[in-house]
């Protein structure tokens, strides 16, 4: 059922950063998990306001760094996303982050993104549940309901094992929304 709900979809532009290899490594996870050709995928260091601006439909991917940081290349981007119209834009973004090591900041990134998209007339979807997680702090918080982050949040690094499970939820999720 998933896979014919999928095929009534536009083409989606998927854009993504990765330092260490991690987001990458996820990234090919939920292209593999995502079965379908409408994906369009591309590293945002190589993107331009105007690769982002041909879709009605976005998947954004990022980790969080250090306090609260941008992954390098969504920082060196973020200048001219915030100049981006995601008017009739619907978005979806995954994170990454350190829920442990970094508590206070953990998967600001996607607050950070999520809060630009919305104040250039997009629409957030793919929200998920905060329960479960170990934080203190997040930008990614949704205002008004902190039960909820803006996107999927991702700790690789201390629930690798819930990674998966989690994504191909995520995806299911999405993938409805988006319809």
């Amino acid at each position: 059922m998933w896979k014919l709900i999928l095929n009534t979809m536009d083409n989606i532009g998927l854009f993504y950063g990765s330092d260490t290899g991690v987001t990458d490594d996820i990234t090919k996870d939920l292209v593999a998990l995502w079965e379908h050709d409408n994906l369009e995928v591309m590293e945002i260091g190589d993107a331009t306001k105007e690769d982002l601006s041909k879709y009605n439909k976005l998947i954004l991917g990022l980790s969080t760094w250090y306090d609260g940081d941008l992954q390098s290349a969504w920082e060196a981007f973020f200048d001219e996303f915030k100049t981006i119209d995601f008017t009739g834009k619907t978005v979806a973004i995954y994170g990454l982050g350190d829920q442990i090591g970094y508590a206070e900041y953990f998967v600001d990134g996607i607050g950070i993104l999520a809060k630009e998209i919305i104040s250039n007339g997009g629409k957030m979807i793919g929200c998920w549940p905060t329960e479960g997680y170990r934080f203190t702090d997040s930008v990614a918080l949704v205002p008004n309901n902190e039960d909820l982050f803006y996107g999927l949040a991702i700790d690789h690094d201390n629930e690798s094992q819930l990674t998966d499970s989690r994504l191909t939820k995520w995806l299911h999720q999405v993938a409805q929304e988006f319809i």
